[in-house]
């Protein structure tokens, strides 16, 4: 969805504090060079370079090297209290850059047409904030800048090296930017925001021949479109309809001439649900639907299923104490978006699941700049004005959660 408005969507930054307006600049900056250094996941290198010397010429004590390129840094206020985690992704997606802008994307092929670049600046000038100003905050805060979040999956792998450990989190928080929502609006809601990420890839195996002799053969093609079809009526007639379930075949390949007869056809798809519940029921339906099909046929399939994200799921108190924050900050027409989802899947949901959290949307889109593209699209790109106030929300988080 590529969002449209009759006015201009601004961010007047009246209740942006004043050294957080003063820091929007270097925001920038950092979100550029980083945008001009794209890299895929868990190789990551020339970012936690970034990061991490930034850190260190702000004395911010922190570790590298977490599940191959992440980063955890500490703050402690100045005094006794709770632990908070902020999360920010650093990785960027395996697409050619259309934008023609300065900071385009250096390497070829790779661009940040997801907002991490965006992400990791605000998670940078947050940690900048309070190193300066740790009277204002009791407890820790923990900055956790993790790969691979577009794949493999970078948070499983950091939360198995102990990064919710020493000190042990009591909380965590993390926002994407989002072109789906206009410049400075707040998405933000307990439950479910996201939706759980499946792979299947299945390949039918039939008999080929002559296409003008079908008798003499096993179809694929014919067995395999069935196959896509049938699997439409999951969500249609298995799901409840009051929930909410998608099943999508986005690829099939089968066949090499017009007149021959495919002894095989591959597909392969993704499945999205918000309710817990449903974990594994997809895995199963599906591949009974496929064998019946199979062997009604007479043909063979091979099915390769890969569970990848659990639904991301906010904490009522955390979404609380985020939409709180949203509501002193936040001065557009739409405000705040409280019944915000999105099917996408985010493995921001292994954090919540370990630990109490939100994860929330800061609308970055503006049309009348052409800043609206959606994501993973090739020009995606976003109104960096936004960067000021995503640091605004994160420390007024801190500011209340660790009092």
């Amino acid at each position: 969805m590529v969002v449209t408005s009759s006015t201009p969507p601004t961010v007047d930054g009246s209740e942006i504090r004043r050294e957080i307006r003063t820091l929007e600049s270097q925001l920038v900056e950092w979100r550029r060079r980083l945008h001009q250094h794209p890299e895929l996941g868990f190789t990551e290198h020339l970012t936690a370079r970034f990061v991490s010397q930034k850190l260190q010429e702000w004395g911010i004590e922190h570790q590298t090297g977490i599940a191959q390129t992440g980063i955890v840094a500490t703050i402690e206020g100045d005094r006794m209290g709770p632990v908070l985690a902020i999360r920010a992704d650093m990785d960027a997606l395996p697409i050619q850059e259309e934008n023609n802008v300065p900071y385009r994307s250096q390497h070829d092929g790779i661009m940040h047409a997801c907002g991490h670049d965006g992400h990791t600046a605000i998670a940078l000038g947050t940690a900048f904030y309070l190193s300066q100003h740790r009277q204002d905050f009791a407890g820790t805060v923990k900055f956790i800048f993790q790969p691979a979040e577009e794949g493999p999956g970078g948070a499983k792998p950091m939360i198995e090296a102990g990064v919710l450990k020493n000190p042990d989190v009591d909380a965590i928080i993390g926002l994407h930017l989002w072109n789906n929502l206009p410049l400075g609006t707040v998405g933000v809601r307990h439950g479910a925001l996201m939706a759980a990420s499946e792979r299947f890839q299945c390949k039918i195996l039939g008999k080929g021949g002559h296409g003008a002799m079908p008798h003499q053969t096993l179809d694929a093609i014919v067995i395999g479109t069935q196959v896509v079809n049938a699997l439409q009526t999951i969500v249609a007639r298995n799901v409840d309809p009051i929930e909410s379930a998608v099943v999508t075949v986005g690829m099939f390949q089968a066949g090499t001439a017009f007149n021959v007869i495919a002894d095989s056809a591959k597909m392969s798809g993704t499945v999205r649900y918000f309710n817990p519940q449903l974990a594994g029921y997809f895995s199963q339906r599906i591949e009974q639907v496929i064998a019946g099909i199979c062997q009604s046929h007479g043909a063979q399939y091979e099915l390769d299923y890969q569970p990848l994200y659990p639904p991301v799921i906010n904490n009522s108190q955390i979404a609380e104490l985020v939409r709180s924050v949203a509501e002193e900050v936040v001065e557009t027409p739409t405000g705040i978006v409280p019944e915000c989802q999105t099917m996408g899947g985010e493995d921001m949901s292994f954090f919540l699941e370990a630990v109490p959290g939100c994860y929330f949307f800061l609308g970055s889109a503006n049309p009348s700049k052409d800043l609206a593209y959606p994501h993973h699209h090739p020009r995606f790109d976003f109104d960096e004005t936004v960067l000021a106030m995503g640091v605004e929300l994160f420390v007024r988080c801190v500011e209340k959660f660790c009092q």
